[in-house]
């Protein structure tokens, strides 16, 4: 097996437990923000982005190394351009994190409030439909490799 597949099977494991990961996120977990309480809500928030971290961190980061090496690793036209097209779609998840999410998390991890709540749970529709986009993506990409495979002695 060529080695640039093993890096898009390990960027398609991410890629699709991600996916998974920020489909129960956005409609079972943030909308269950609002049940804790506020009371408990700083503790719980806290506790929240610890644990969320130590297993959406290395999926994330396993995800970008993989998404920015496989163009530069996929020759054969068209999963090279569908790449490039999955490359633009993680940088633009890790940037709806970094500045809409996680000041969103910060400001929740001091004290309960239920619009930012709201918030958290519209504004994750972003990162919900671009993983899922990049799923597609990454099926595709799959695909015309496997295929470009196929016609190789």
């Amino acid at each position: 097996m060529p080695p640039f597949l093993w890096i898009l099977l390990l960027n398609a494991f991410a890629t699709f437990s991600m996916t998974g990961i920020i489909w129960f996120v956005q409609i079972v977990h943030y909308p269950l923000f609002a049940s804790v309480g506020s009371e408990q809500f700083a503790e719980y928030e806290n506790l929240h982005q610890h644990l969320t971290t130590l297993v959406v961190a290395p999926l994330m980061l396993t995800e970008l190394f993989t998404a920015l090496a496989l163009p530069l690793l996929i020759l054969e036209q068209p999963a090279r351009f569908i790449s490039v097209l999955a490359l633009i779609l993680i940088l633009a998840i890790f940037a709806a994190t970094a500045f809409v999410q996680v000041p969103i998390h910060d400001k929740l991890s001091t004290a309960y409030s239920a619009s930012l709540i709201d918030r958290l749970v519209y504004t994750n529709w972003v990162r919900t439909l671009l993983w899922s986009v990049r799923s597609v993506a990454v099926v595709a990409i799959l695909l015309s490799s496997v295929q470009g495979l196929g016609g190789r002695s």
